[in-house]
C-alpha cells in the first residue's frame, strides 16, 4: 500500500467513516464538533485534503455529497504502527514491547495474549 500520510484530524474523520459510511459532511461535523469544536468549514477543508490524498471518496450522485473511506482501519493501523516502530524504535518491535513493560503500560494478561498470538502464528 502506498504511504498515505494521515494527520490526527484526518484520523478522527476516518474513524467515523470506518464505524459508519457513507456520511455527509453535516453528519461528520455534528459528530466531531463536541470533541473538536470544528466548524463545517474545517471539516470541508479536511475532507478535500483527504480526497486529494486518496483516503476518502466522495459520492456526488445524490442531493448531498456522501463520504466513504478508501483505506481500511487495518491498512492505516499497520502503516502507522510501522512508522512508529521505524521512527522511535529503530524498526524493532521488541524495543516497543520492552518500553511498554518497563513503563507498566502493558498487563500480564496482555502479555499472555501476545504470547498466544505468537504461538498461533508460529513465530516463536
Amino acid at each position: 500500500m502506498p504511504d498515505k500520510k494521515c494527520t490526527e484530524a484526518e484520523w478522527k474523520i476516518l474513524a467515523l467513516l470506518w464505524d459508519q459510511a457513507p456520511r455527509t459532511m453535516s453528519e461528520i461535523t455534528k459528530a466531531l464538533e463536541p470533541q473538536t469544536g470544528w466548524t463545517r468549514h474545517t471539516v470541508i477543508t479536511l475532507l478535500k485534503r483527504m480526497q486529494e490524498k486518496g483516503t476518502v471518496r466522495i459520492d456526488e450522485t445524490g442531493d448531498v455529497k456522501r463520504y466513504f473511506p478508501l483505506v481500511t482501519r487495518e491498512e492505516m493501523s499497520a502503516q502507522q504502527t510501522q512508522k512508529l516502530l521505524d521512527r522511535v524504535f529503530s524498526g524493532q518491535a521488541s524495543l516497543l514491547i520492552s518500553h511498554l513493560v518497563e513503563n507498566g503500560e502493558i498487563t500480564v494478561r496482555e502479555m499472555d495474549e501476545l504470547m498466544e498470538m505468537l504461538r498461533k502464528n508460529g513465530k516463536r
